[in-house]
């Protein structure tokens, strides 16, 4: 299965929903026609008031035989923008537009093992994935992470419809992945497919990488309002532009660089493509690299960062972080 990143944009109704976990909804959302939404496929949804305000990406995590319904799984986050509030009000029978499935996360078939591993609201394309592979008799692990079994989406889903092959770790208990154990010793052509906060991620990767695994078989999607630092206000200079603005806690940088005026380039909003990123030319604080898509090198140096999901913070001489930035 290829990527796959057409646009068309449809009309869905809210069917049903459901609280399927602390903080996280379940929304069923129906369409007047067959569509296709392979496992890893994600759709794009228009928030707000006027479903024009915002566009936002959610994992689909199911589909009816029909293909004509789907499932989507939403936590309401803390610092949310507006996207998971406006989310978590939906109620049956509204309506909204959506993208047809979009696939940036294809699952590969053929690979003599699978290692499925999620943290958090990150199991949601997981779930979609470890079904197919079930279906198809592979050999398959998940390995998924959270807080408490409470905070937990598809809990129940996945402990009867994958038994031993599912392992679940809580915080709240200690129990956390042993990662060299996760990722040494595997079988030539072995797979990784992950989801979650970017602490896991790159966590994760370096194990990978470190037991000598092909980085090619190592597969990721990530949700861009997870970082090393919580996220605070900070304030970003534009010389060129003689532009000064502050960026909230609830926003984005390219959010705020947007609201100012200033026309970004920009696409996958979660830190992947790049499109949107942005040279440094001075930093008073820190930058909390959010993305997946700069090295490790390049994020050492600090000479650009990916405004969609990216931030500055501050460190413990200054109120607030600074940045200063070259914006095409």
């Amino acid at each position: 299965m290829v990527a796959n990143r057409n646009e068309k944009w449809i009309q869905a109704e809210i069917v049903d929903t459901s609280l399927i976990a602390e903080d996280i909804k379940r929304i069923r959302l129906q369409v007047s026609h067959v569509i296709s939404a392979p496992a890893g496929s994600h759709i794009k949804v228009a928030t707000g008031s006027n479903n024009t305000a915002d566009i936002r990406s959610y994992s689909i995590a199911e589909t009816n035989k029909k293909g004509t319904e789907l499932d989507i799984a939403v936590l309401k986050t803390r610092n949310s923008r507006g996207g998971s509030l406006f989310m978590h009000s939906l109620e049956p029978g509204q309506t909204m537009k959506i993208t047809e499935p979009l696939q940036d996360f294809p699952l590969r078939i053929g690979a003599p093992k699978y290692l499925l591993v999620a943290g958090g609201i990150g199991i949601t394309p997981i779930v979609n994935m470890a079904n197919v592979l079930r279906n198809l008799e592979a050999n398959y692990e998940i390995h998924y992470c959270a807080r408490s079994p409470k905070a937990m989406a598809f809990y129940e889903d996945l402990k009867e419809g994958h038994g031993e092959r599912v392992k679940f770790y809580f915080d709240s208990y200690d129990q956390y992945i042993d990662l060299n154990n996760l990722t040494s010793d595997l079988a030539t052509g072995t797979e990784l497919y992950m989801c979650g906060p970017i602490r896991l991620m790159e966590a994760i990767k370096r194990s990978w990488l470190e037991n000598g695994n092909d980085p090619t078989n190592l597969r990721y999607e990530t949700f861009g309002n997870s970082g090393w630092f919580e996220a605070q206000q900070f304030y970003a200079h534009i010389p060129r532009l003689n532009k000064s603005i502050s960026v909230g806690e609830n926003e984005t940088l390219l959010d705020a660089l947007q609201r100012e005026g200033i026309d970004m380039v920009y696409d996958c909003q979660r830190g992947e493509c790049g499109l949107c990123q942005v040279d440094i030319l001075e930093v008073d604080g820190e930058i909390d690299h959010r993305d997946v898509f700069l090295s490790e090198s390049q994020k050492k140096i600090n000479k650009k960062m990916c405004s969609c999901v990216s931030r500055a913070v501050k460190s413990d001489s200054i109120s607030k972080a600074r940045i200063v930035l070259d914006v095409s």
